[in-house]
Parts: structure tokens; C-alpha cells; sequence
């Protein structure tokens, strides 16, 4: 694990995005809120906060870091749902694992809960697509 105990502690953000492709039937389901196993945007939204928190939990050598803040939006689209995920802390190290790892499993517990629907969705664009603070300064695609 890097040492970043002589980082300065700054305000930082991250931001990341993905889709979870569906099928027509999948979306359809969604917009109606007929997904037989229930409120799916509300359950992936859920989950895919909780992971923040577990971050280090999952990915080896992440530093466990305060979470200060975490929006995960979720949009219907006609071909599946859009996931952003901002997370912020105060730290010595980013944040952007726990926005990666938000928009990740969000879209897996998406799928988990339309799989009834549709057997073939699929998870794909998962990326950061924006960060502030730190040495490295702000960035975004």
C-alpha cells in the first residue's frame, strides 16, 4: 500500500459513469415500475452506496478513506439506465475507486433485480469522468 502520510489532506471529489444495457421489455419494465422483484432504481441506488463505504473491503491496496458524500443518480434511457456516482471526502488519497466501485456494483444489483426481465443485460462504460483536489489537481473528460 503507497504511504500517504505525507499528503496534504485537501477536498476531493469523483465522479463516474456507466450503463447498464437492456433490453426493451427491461426498460419498459422499469418505467412502468413493474419489475417483479420490486423498486430496482431504489435497490441499485442502495447498493451502490453501501459499497462506497466497503471500497477497501473489496479492492486491495485502496486506503479506507472518509466518505463525506455520495449521489448515485440513476436514468431510464430507451436502451437500459445511466449511472453517475459522485463521491467526496477530505483526505490524503482520491476517491475515485469509491465512485467506480458505487457505479459497479449499483449496475450489478440493477441487473440482479431485472434478470427475470432480461437474462442478456449486460454492464458496460464504466469509467471516471471527473476528479477535483489533491496534487494532481482537478480533471474531466
Amino acid at each position: 500500500m503507497v504511504d500517504v502520510s505525507a499528503k496534504a489532506v485537501t477536498a476531493r471529489s469523483a465522479t463516474a459513469r456507466g450503463r447498464v444495457l437492456l433490453a426493451a421489455p427491461a426498460v419498459a419494465a422499469l418505467r412502468d415500475g413493474t419489475v417483479p422483484k420490486g423498486d430496482a432504481l431504489a435497490v441499485a441506488r442502495i447498493a451502490g452506496i453501501q459499497a462506497v463505504k466497503r471500497t477497501p473491503d473489496l479492492i486491495p491496496l485502496a486506503h479506507p478513506i472518509a466518505v463525506h458524500g455520495v449521489e448515485l443518480d440513476l436514468e431510464v434511457v430507451d436502451d437500459g439506465v445511466d449511472l453517475t456516482a459522485t463521491v467526496r471526502t477530505a483526505d490524503r488519497t482520491g476517491i475515485e475507486m469509491e465512485a467506480l466501485t458505487a457505479v459497479a456494483v449499483g449496475a450489478l444489483a440493477l441487473i440482479d433485480m431485472v434478470k427475470a426481465v432480461d437474462k442478456h443485460a449486460r454492464i458496460t462504460d464504466v469509467r471516471v469522468t471527473a476528479k477535483s483536489g489533491g496534487r494532481s489537481g482537478d480533471w474531466s473528460e
